[in-house]
């Protein structure tokens, strides 16, 4: 993933609604319970850990029991620590306080909450690119120096990896493409990051490795669900017994579920955009326009897909009245350059949300050249009388205007395949007249057409005509 490109809108829940799934996702609330716990009897070793005879009141504290209570304490009290609810006053003694940031989770905004809680989902993160603590303690040199080289571990590889399958169930979970909010099958997930996208059937040796990141993410989702970034089905321990054991119950060889299924959480959702924008992504979020300029609307909605700009533009004529909405984004709508067609789409688009008290404003631009066109298929489709016929010079600067849209939203389409046949087929005699057209994209829209139509004879014609428009330009 290029993080020079823009990624698909987000569509975030309100902040206030985040911050409250941030304060009871369990591992900031046990945090939060230890650092209100935390008093001058408290006691930390020189890493800052609590020490071992009190963790046993802080497990106490947090409800818990059992073999790992005293590990869930300690964890939670790092993590109390990493997020700055406690604070070591005195390091020679061991002795701490309540941090500044305890207050902000009862009397900050929603934006200090959720602060504090990507705080605390970074040092998840680093837990969970970090190998089993059994094989830490195995690979222990007699130095008391940990041996990487006999994990086969790579740090910044680890974490890089975990990044990449974030990053994708991310685009899955904002693309129109993706499943949005069902979850996603692990197998699929680890194929994303393993698997050549040039791939056609997967090598065994390929798929063996896609069958160990399975694993690995097995084991970093159950730490990354109690932080509230994902909700998590783990892979059914049967698939993981020795094969000569019989499973417990019959099993269900078909079912997809049995090998794990993952999807973020909406505050998983908020917490990985944020980090893909401190990463340096251009990672927009539905809303983000609303209170722009139509300019703003037009050119960054030009690369969303359209269920998020539609999303997008209601937002944003919400706070306009309709008239003064579609007066604004007819003049925004207005150019020659190379982003100008996609503009023009955009406001197509946009007026269509908009109900007949703009009508004043397309009016007065039906004489406009680059607007008149537009401006009568608005008015004929809200019933509006008297529209004038338009000139045909303007109902071919209205064709190359929109192919040339559709050529810069979605490439060679098939439904773009479908308006160049079409436009062929209706149209005696069409490329003797279009190639005349002064518009800057008429040489490249010929060209497309050249490439597109099906028909040597017609795409013959087209490239003819693209010769001669491009000629005329002086190109």
């Amino acid at each position: 993933m290029s993080d020079s490109s823009t990624l698909p809108p987000a569509r975030l829940r309100p902040e206030a609604e985040l911050a409250r799934d941030a304060l009871s996702a369990p591992v900031l609330a046990r945090a939060a319970r230890l650092a209100r716990w935390a008093g001058p009897g408290t006691r930390v070793d020189a890493g800052g850990g609590l020490v071992e005879e009190q963790l046993p009141t802080a497990a106490e504290r947090l409800g818990l029991s059992g073999d790992d209570a005293a590990a869930h304490a300690s964890e939670a009290w790092r993590i109390a620590v990493d997020t700055g609810l406690v604070e070591i006053t005195d390091e020679e003694a061991g002795t701490v306080a309540a941090g500044e940031d305890l207050a902000l989770l009862t009397g900050g905004s929603p934006q200090d909450v959720l602060g504090v809680w990507l705080t605390a989902l970074e040092a998840v993160l680093a837990d969970a690119s970090v190998p089993d603590l059994d094989d830490l303690v195995d690979a222990m040199a007699e130095g008391g120096e940990v041996d990487l080289s006999s994990l086969d571990w790579d740090p910044d590889a680890e974490s890089e990896f975990l990044d990449g399958v974030l990053g994708n169930l991310y685009l899955l979970t904002v693309g129109e493409e993706g499943p949005g909010d069902a979850p996603v099958p692990l197998p699929a997930l680890a194929a994303s990051v393993i698997v050549p996208s040039d791939m056609g059937e997967p090598s065994n040796e390929v798929l063996e490795q896609v069958s160990d990141a399975m694993m690995r993410l097995d084991d970093q989702f159950r730490l990354l669900e109690p932080v509230g970034l994902v909700e998590y089905q783990p892979v059914d321990e049967a698939l993981m017994a020795d094969a000569d054991e019989e499973p417990a119950a019959p099993v269900d060889e078909a079912d997809v579920t049995r090998y794990g299924m993952v999807r973020l959480t909406p505050l998983g959702l908020y917490g990985l955009r944020a980090r893909l924008l401190d990463a340096g992504f251009e990672a927009p979020a539905v809303g983000d326009l609303a209170d722009k300029g139509a300019d703003a609307l037009l050119d960054g909605t030009a690369p969303f897909p359209p269920a998020a700009a539609h999303a997008e533009t209601e937002l944003w004529l919400a706070g306009r009245s309709p008239l003064d909405a579609a007066r604004e984004l007819l003049a925004a709508a207005r150019g020659s350059d190379t982003g100008a067609p996609l503009r023009r789409l955009r406001c197509q688009q946009a007026l269509s949300l908009v109900g007949a008290e703009a009508e004043p404003a397309l009016r007065e631009v039906l004489d406009d050249a680059e607007l008149g066109g537009l401006a009568r298929v608005w008015l004929t489709e809200h019933g509006a009388r008297d529209v004038p016929a338009p000139p045909q010079e303007m109902v071919f600067w209205l064709t190359i205007d929109t192919v040339a849209a559709q050529l810069a939203a979605e490439g060679n389409s098939e439904e773009l395949r479908a308006l160049v046949e079409g436009l062929a087929r209706q149209h005696s005699g069409f490329f003797d007249t279009v190639w005349r057209i002064e518009h800057p994209a008429t040489p490249e829209v010929l060209e497309a057409m050249g490439r597109l139509h099906p028909d040597k004879k017609v795409a013959k014609e087209a490239r003819k005509a693209a010769f001669k428009a491009r000629s005329q330009q002086g190109g």
